[in-house]
């Protein structure tokens, strides 16, 4: 699947309006990038990195804490509906810098 990133709370490895290709239900592995749905609101998915897997499910954190509305486990606890993991960013070819947005980051599916 693709999904489109949006917000900046994953800031610096990916940026809003990066392209992703994800595969369903790839295995995780501690520090991957996964897609999850968000927990309350299952028709949004979001974009972290995972921590650790317990018995309550993934611990998934954003890689920059400080973005403006930025939801991860420390908001709603572990994840158990991951899915896929991301596999690679392929737009932008090459990344412009100073990109800016607002919001945390979430992924859009097209």
């Amino acid at each position: 699947m693709r999904v489109r990133v949006e917000g900046d709370s994953m800031r610096p490895a990916l940026m809003p309006g990066d392209w992703l290709l994800v595969r369903r239900g790839a295995a995780v592995h501690p520090g991957d990038l996964v897609v999850a749905r968000l927990p309350g609101d299952p028709d949004r998915l979001i974009v972290k990195r995972a921590q650790w897997h317990g018995a309550d499910g993934w611990w998934l954190e954003s890689d920059n804490q400080r973005a403006s509305g930025r939801r991860d486990s420390w908001d709603f606890g572990p994840v158990h509906d991951i899915v896929g993991r991301v596999v690679l960013r392929y737009w932008p070819l090459v990344r412009r810098s100073g990109r800016k947005s607002s919001g945390g980051s979430s992924g859009k599916r097209r």
